[in-house]
């Protein structure tokens, strides 16, 4: 007579696989996508010229397949990108290398010299993204710290982002966020 071979009753073992499956779901750090927050400009009519700019109001970064950076065909760092940033936008002393300001009459703030200076950004198409986004996020952050600044010293706070509507508009007018950025291509390639 054949011996019956006795069943493993697992039934118990989809309840603890859903337990262990909801548990590490629950204690895992997905990755979020990373993205940039921006609004952009409409674009301008077909039959509106683009405005020219000088040579001296433009502070061109470059970031080529190799992440490495060029500031005004120089190589740079990227711990010094935002003090570069906020030097050209600012030209606190008023270096005839870099940009004009052209003084505005502001709400809430009076007439304030605005920069014309525009940052190009410029990247390869083998850029990393990683890198990519440092460089839109040191850029950002120098734009940043001088509003915060002058909202400090027109408002007395800081940041500028806790400011009321008209306030916040008022700083954002004072200090643009002035950054241009080019169609990815190889870097040192004519179009």
């Amino acid at each position: 007579m054949a011996r019956k071979t006795p069943g493993l009753n697992t039934s118990a073992m989809s309840d603890i696989s859903f337990l262990l499956l909801a548990f590490f779901l629950m204690v895992s750090n997905i990755n979020t996508d990373s993205g940039l927050a921006r609004r952009l400009p409409p674009p301008l009519p077909e039959d509106v010229k683009p405005p020219e700019v000088k040579e001296r109001n433009i502070f061109i970064v470059m970031v080529n397949k190799d992440d490495q950076l060029l500031f005004n065909t120089e190589y740079g760092n990227i711990r010094d990108l935002k003090a570069r940033a906020k030097e050209f936008l600012g030209n606190p002393r008023n270096l005839p290398h870099f940009p004009e300001k052209n003084p505005t009459e502001i709400p809430y703030i009076g007439v304030y010299p605005v920069s014309k200076g525009v940052i190009s950004l410029r990247n390869d198409r083998g850029t990393s993204y990683n890198m990519y986004l440092k460089v839109q996020n040191e850029l950002t952050a120098a734009i940043n710290e001088m509003r915060n600044e002058l909202s400090q010293q027109v408002f007395h706070k800081s940041p500028y982002t806790e400011l009321n509507d008209e306030q916040r508009k008022a700083i954002e007018q004072a200090i643009p966020m002035s950054i241009s950025e080019a169609e990815p291509t190889k870097i040192g390639e004519k179009k």
